[in-house]
């Protein structure tokens, strides 16, 4: 049988930490360091299970931590790992400093999803969430002496015009150039058909 979780043992403390409890663990890291932390509790004079000690350091003693609502260019960086990584929240946290993977979790649930669905962007796959429906029209001219013709295709976006750049799509203007094959042509390429026709009846018969 593999060893049972430490936070199951007896007289263990599972309440709110005091301010005693904080000082106590900060106290003991600064001086001996992390270590391990399943024996930690017991080092430090604490009734407290091993993750309980790592979860308080980590996430509220540990210096270096910042607290309230993140910087405009700290959501920018969660964006950019968000779409390398996904929901890897700890890879993220170790890209931004100071910002726990528990918080970053948090902060991107309750604000950054929204915001980015305000901006049409799908919080999963950071892509646009509808593509601009295109309406074509196609006109036909012919030069002035009859025998070429010009095609034209333009598209233009149908319904109200979006607000963001990225949803922005340019008109295309096509301009093909089409040659109808001339009167004199068709009728030497039909007589010359008609002729090998007959040939080979005659030679049949």
């Amino acid at each position: 049988m593999g060893r049972s979780p430490c936070c199951e043992k007896e007289h263990n403390n599972k309440g709110a930490w005091t301010k005693e409890e904080d000082e106590r663990l900060a106290e003991y890291i600064r001086g001996h360091g992390e270590g391990c932390w399943r024996s930690l509790p017991k080092a430090a004079g604490l009734l407290r299970c091993g993750k309980s000690c790592r979860l308080r350091w980590i996430n509220y003693l540990r210096p270096g931590l910042k607290r309230g609502n993140f910087t405009a260019a700290e959501e920018e960086l969660v964006v950019k790992l968000h779409g390398h990584f996904g929901n890897k929240w700890s890879l993220i946290a170790r890209r931004l400093p100071g910002r726990t993977d528990n918080e970053i979790k948090n902060y991107w649930n309750t604000h950054m999803r929204r915001k980015l669905l305000d901006r049409g962007i799908d919080p999963a796959t950071h892509r646009p969430i509808h593509a601009p429906a295109l309406d074509f029209t196609v006109s036909f001219s012919k030069s002035e002496d009859g025998q070429n013709g010009k095609v034209a295709i333009s598209s233009r976006e149908q319904g109200p015009r979006r607000t963001h750049d990225e949803f922005r799509c340019p008109d295309l203007n096509l301009d093909l150039c089409l040659s109808s094959p001339s009167t004199a042509t068709t009728a030497d390429a039909f007589a010359g058909l008609k002729s090998g026709f007959l040939k080979s009846k005659i030679e049949s018969n």
